[in-house]
């Protein structure tokens, strides 16, 4: 059973109660000395990026606070209701002798890890060192491209003599993380030099941000991770810190140190689709040991908390390296402290991408269940030889103590009970085996048939992990489990570690569930395809289909009105509306196929609540459309084909019904849209409104119709997933009078008056409706002719409005058009000049970067206009 622990403080954390070791009292450790001295780790961070948040702690173990029986990894944020408990890396082997070295975590009841980097020649740490390196380090993908963005605009400048960097970053304060970036560890210390990645701008070695120099974010997608398998910083929010096991006696274990450093990272995407409920884990593995180790493992144990943790099954796919947890029944409801997820509950895995090395062979081994060959991890069958990492080479699953389980099958207590779970047998030492609850002691198992795969379903058809023989469908389920407390294994091997091995192991946490309901294995068939998507990305480098960015929302707040205004800051990549994206995931098979999205238009939203976020914009009782607006061309209604859990199938969604009169930057807002009876908004009143870019691609035209047709643009439309600088965020508004603004100055120009406008020179109507003013008129008829016209307010051949009734400046202003060829006045552009009205004296000027064809409103926010 589960403890329960009543805690009091000042928070307003969720956290779960956990689950320690309740087989008895622990064994007491006597393991003779062979550390450092170094002091338990006690940092924790969260990552909360996007709707998962996590508590990751410096300990070693994930989720979990250490000494406590609290976690947090809680999906939907903000819900109150845990996924999972704790996780852990299990890494073991034997020396020459036969001697077992091993590192092992459960629940911080001991310790085998402790913070900070060994040396190189004998895999020792100062105590002081595991000291300095108890901490996070904390970066986002966004701050880095900015600083590079700013640091590439100082070299500009120099080059030039611009004054780029201050135009674009003005106030630009350099993060304390780029300057404090662990980049290099004390070789005073015996430690590697090279520590933390980093971008080397000229090459010399060094990490001097003074340089250029940033923590290493791919920022180009210059890298090849097929064929270079640098670790690199992933993700839009990371977490790096760095580990070992020889810094103090094994106190979880009992076992002999390895002499492991692993460098770790947490990270997590902010999108709109699943990938919004995932976060990654990649640690990379370096054997400062100095001994050969044999029949060596390497696994990641997880603690399922599936809400109410007492009513679990686990299982695996086979195919796609994927261990998972999902409800007994169809309800999943509060238990003991617990905070179930109710009807329909979700599912939630682990898939372990990349493990250890295979040995090497001089084989390029094929994909496949023959002798060194896989159904999952990565290398095999790529043409290159000896390059193969294991995937998930072993599943198994164990159960809290409790409840009459087999003790054979309950939380590991010795060093040789971890490294019978890692290479594949019971703490008896017995195999697994197929059916039942994989022990031999079930009368339903098949004693012939031994195992490496726990509940495999159908996902193993062609019998690898049974010896070559295909075997029935099995899961919790068809054995009849009783669901109960769930912890399961992944672990890949056996290979030989030799000092100096640089591994790596990389899963990612995916969740899902069916909002249709049935039996509660279908929310694993949901996962199944979230987890397409999580290994795509795996695939892809990590880097996501960045989409648009959305751009920055202000208001101007007026009396039961506002003005809301988008635009876009140099650090986005819809500057100037001139977003451009690859999309490597477009088939390679049609010939000529556009593979690049294209920035389209804007959607403002208001929004139920400030809690309301991007993820959420399609349901209408969060979120309901204000105003679109979309480049003007022959791109009108947009639809997008999404899998529908309930029919099995792919459905139209209407994304977009676009106005294709051209790009606006300003909108009048007067209704609140979820009022009922009289919808004014109201002075005094909190209103929250967000605004997304999209873009548009269809290479080509998706036909449901045609079974034919697989290589269809099913997602034409693509939305922001987040903004130049984090995430989406709302914007506040708050209606009032405005006369107690400007000392009680009284605005008297409305929000899109037009005021008249003289024609100097020039011809056409710009496509407006002309209305000459009535003295034009008068003179024309008196007169015959005239040589400036006049036309009246909203009547000329430019569309220049008030857009900021406060803040208009006065002044004689002058349009002049350039850059335009002979007949082609839509090639042009514009700037405006301002002169002081009393002197004539210049007084500044503006100029805009797009053509006129483009339709676009530029916002002129100094001068409280727009063009």
């Amino acid at each position: 059973m589960k403890v329960l622990l009543f805690v009091c403080c000042f928070t307003l954390v969720f956290m779960s109660f956990a689950q320690p070791y309740q087989g008895g009292k622990k064994p007491i450790i006597t393991a003779p000395s062979k550390g450092a001295n170094c002091a338990p780790p006690n940092r924790t961070t969260f990552l909360d990026y996007n709707n998962v948040r996590a508590m990751i702690h410096t300990a070693g173990n994930l989720w979990q606070i250490p000494g406590q029986n609290l976690s947090t990894y809680e999906v939907p944020k903000n819900s109150g209701i845990n996924a999972l408990f704790t996780s852990a890396l299990w890494l073991g082997g034997t020396d020459v002798n036969g001697q077992l070295k091993l590192a092992a975590l459960r629940y911080r009841d001991g310790a085998d890890y402790w913070t900070g980097p060994l040396s190189i020649n004998n895999a020792e740490i100062d105590p002081s060192e595991c000291l300095k390196y108890d901490q996070h380090y904390v970066t986002s993908k966004d701050k880095v491209a900015e600083f590079n963005a700013w640091f590439t605009a100082g070299v500009l400048d120099q080059q030039n003599g611009t004054d780029l960097q201050q135009t674009n970053f003005p106030g630009y304060s350099i993060p304390d993380i780029i300057k404090n970036w662990p980049a290099h560890g004390d070789v005073s210390q015996g430690q590697d030099y090279y520590l933390a990645p980093f971008f080397d701008r000229n090459q010399d070695g060094n990490y001097n941000y003074e340089d250029g120099d940033y923590p290493w974010y791919d920022l180009d997608n210059a890298k090849d991770c097929k064929t270079d398998r640098r670790v690199s910083l992933y993700g839009d929010h990371n977490l790096w810190w760095v580990l070992n096991d020889k810094g103090n006696v094994h106190t979880e274990t009992g076992a002999d140190p390895i002499g492991m450093e692993i460098h770790a990272q947490a990270f997590s995407f902010a999108t709109n689709d699943d990938i919004n409920n995932m976060t990654f884990y990649n640690y990379e593995l370096i054997n400062r040991g100095t001994q050969t180790l044999y029949n060596t493992y390497f696994g990641v144990f997880i603690d399922a908390a599936l809400g109410d943790p007492f009513d679990d099954y686990v299982g695996c796919d086979v195919n796609r390296g994927l261990g998972y947890v999902y409800n007994g029944d169809s309800y999943d409801g509060d238990n003991q402290g617990y905070k179930g997820y109710g009807n329909n509950p979700p599912s939630v895995g682990v898939d372990f991408f990349e493990g250890p090395y295979q040995d090497n062979d001089n084989i390029d081994n094929a994909f496949g269940i023959g002798p060194n060959e896989a159904l999952n991890g990565i290398g095999y069958g790529d043409g290159i030889a000896d390059n193969e990492r294991y995937g998930m080479r072993r599943f198994l699953y164990y159960v809290n103590t409790g409840g009459g389980a087999n003790p054979a099958q309950t939380d590991p207590t010795a060093a040789a009970d971890y490294y019978n779970f890692l290479r594949g047998r019971w703490k008896d030492n017995t195999p697994f085996y197929y059916g039942g609850n994989a022990h031999i002691s079930d009368p339903t198992v098949d004693p012939n048939v031994p195992c490496d795969f726990m509940f495999p379903g159908d996902t193993d058809p062609l019998g690898w992990g049974t010896g070559g023989v295909p075997q029935p469908y099995w899961t919790e389920q068809t054995a009849n489990n009783l669901p109960y407390d769930r912890r399961f294994l992944q672990s890949a091997g056996p290979f030989i570690l030799k000092p100096g091995a640089v591994n790596n192991i990389t899963v990612g946490v995916v969740w899902a569930r069916n909002a249709t309901g049935g039996d509660p294995f279908s929310s694993v068939e949901s996962l199944r395809r979230a987890d397409d998507k999580a290994q795509a990305l795996f695939e892809n480098c990590f880097r996501v289909l960045e989409g648009p960015h959305a751009p920055d929302l202000t208001a101007q707040e007026l009396n039961r009105e506002a003005i809301l205004y988008l635009s876009n800051a140099t650090p986005s990549n819809n500057q100037n509306e001139g977003y451009k994206e690859f999309d490597p995931f477009i088939s390679t098979s049609i010939p000529n196929a556009d593979k690049y999205y294209r920035f389209q238009g804007y959607l403002i939203y208001q929004l139920k609540s400030k809690g309301v976020s991007s993820s959420d914009l399609t349901d209408p009782t969060k979120a309901r459309l204000v105003a679109q607006c979309d480049i003007k061309d022959d791109v009108k209604r947009i639809i997008n084909f999404e899998y529908d859990d309930n029919l099995q199938a792919s459905v139209p969604s209407e994304k977009v019904d676009g106005e294709n009169t051209g790009i606006k930057h300003s909108f009048r807002v007067t209704e609140d849209l979820f009022a009922t009876g009289d919808r004014r908004l109201v002075n005094f009143k909190r209103y929250y409104y967000m605004a997304i870019s999209y873009a548009y691609n269809n290479y080509e035209t998706y036909d449901p119709t045609d079974p034919n047709a697989l290589n269809g643009q099913k997602l034409p439309f693509l939305p922001s997933r987040k903004a130049a600088i984090g995430e989406i965020k709302p914007v506040e508004v708050i209606p009032h009078a405005t006369n107690a603004e400007a000392n009680g100055t009284a605005h008297y120009a409305e929000y899109g008056f037009q005021p008249p406008i003289t024609r100097l020179d020039g011809r056409g109507n710009g496509g407006l409706d002309l209305n000459l003013s009535p003295e034009s008129e008068e003179n024309i008829v008196a007169n015959g002719f005239l040589d400036e016209l006049v036309y009246a307010p909203g009547g000329g051949p430019i569309n220049v409005k008030i857009i900021d009734p406060l803040n208009v400046v006065g002044g004689y202003f002058q349009c002049k058009f350039r850059n335009y060829q002979s007949n082609e006045i839509d090639s042009a552009n514009w700037v405006i000049y301002r002169y002081d009205s009393t002197n004539g004296n210049l007084l500044d000027s503006v100029a805009s970067e797009a053509t006129i064809a483009q339709d676009n409103e530029q916002l002129i926010p100094q001068w409280g206009v727009s063009v």
